[in-house]
């Protein structure tokens, strides 16, 4: 149950760690300063509505997410938030592809390399089917985590910076809804796709509230870096690296892999949701219908990193506010 209840949590984290969150980018398009409060609401948030969605996926045992979107938001709606979903699912695996495509430039090595390596990688991670995304989470979540962890533990110290001198003005708040509601609608297609696998509820409040407490942890210090290093945020695609400038040159070579595996596994999560969906109306292999998708998305990466999450993740977040009041009330309306 505890390992089940593991192997989940890994699959939720790395839906979400993925290119925007782990460089930075992300985090401080919604919140930066006076949003100590935001981030714990956002891990609560988080958690609820991991537990809801897993808990309706289980119920219905399903192997992708449209039962579990249509339990959510209802049958009217079911039609509209599934072309959202799959556009979500679509756009940001563009972004996590570009990003593999920054790194490599951040090495001076060709833009194309590293969108190369990434889309060969995936090709061969679905060769093996759904178990094997949950295989390779297993290994390289916990890597990614305690590696993320250690550069930011380590910046704080030698900053000497305080977590929570930040804490006697809160304005930003609000930004733990958009924030949540853009992180919500990758895990109700990757969720949905795993009903059949979990075996009992003890698994998903395991899963939910140690990937909300995790991602808040994290969430937390990062943000309180990235304070610290405002005014250099124009002069970096990347954002970890104006907080490892100042580090050994291995330093930056260990995070930029790290970067790329977070970056990797939310583009495995993202193909998995497509794949699963639209494999109900071509009858082909998993495998085949990957290659196919990833091959229409390499020119759509041209556009670059930063622009793509400046412009979609922002429309996302509030487009999906109606999603996440769902499921936060969903006990409630449920029940009536």
């Amino acid at each position: 149950m505890f390992r089940s209840g593991m192997k989940w949590m890994f699959l939720i984290i790395g839906t979400t760690i993925g290119a925007g969150y782990a460089s930075g980018r992300e985090l401080w398009q919604f919140f930066g300063h006076e949003s100590g409060l935001a981030i714990v609401l956002f891990a609560v948030f988080f958690t609820m509505s991991c537990i809801v969605i897993m808990q309706v996926s289980y119920k219905n045992q399903s192997t992708q997410y449209l039962p579990v979107l249509r339990k959510i938001v209802g049958a009217k709606l079911t039609r509209i938030y599934d072309v959202m979903i799959f556009l979500y699912l679509y756009t940001t695996t563009v972004v996590m592809i570009a990003g593999s495509g920054a790194t490599g430039q951040a090495f001076n090595f060709s833009y194309w390399w590293g969108i190369g390596i990434m889309v060969g990688v995936l090709i061969l991670l679905f060769m093996k089917g759904i178990n094997g995304i949950l295989s390779v989470n297993q290994y390289v979540l916990p890597i990614l985590i305690i590696g993320l962890l250690f550069m930011l533990l380590q910046f704080t110290h030698d900053q000497k910076l305080a977590l929570f001198s930040h804490w006697h003005e809160q304005r930003n708040w609000t930004a733990a809804f958009p924030f949540t509601a853009l992180n919500i609608l990758p895990l109700i297609a990757v969720l949905g796709a795993i009903g059949n696998k979990i075996k009992s509820k003890q698994e998903i409040w395991i899963a939910s509230i140690s990937s909300g407490v995790i991602l808040g942890v994290v969430s937390y210090i990062y943000n309180n870096s990235l304070i610290q290093i405002a005014d250099e945020m124009l002069l970096y695609e990347i954002p970890m690296f104006a907080i490892l400038k100042n580090y050994p040159f291995g330093m930056l070579i260990f995070m930029s892999i790290l970067l790329w595996i977070a970056i990797f596994t939310t583009a495995a999560a993202g193909v998995l949701g497509i794949v699963t969906r639209i494999q109900d109306f071509f009858r082909k292999p998993l495998s085949l219908l990957a290659v196919v998708i990833l091959v229409t998305m390499i020119p759509l990466t041209t556009l670059g990193f930063s622009t793509l999450i400046s412009y979609i993740y922002p429309i996302y977040g509030i487009l999906n506010l109606y999603v996440l009041t769902r499921l936060l009330l969903f006990p409630l309306w449920n029940k009536n």
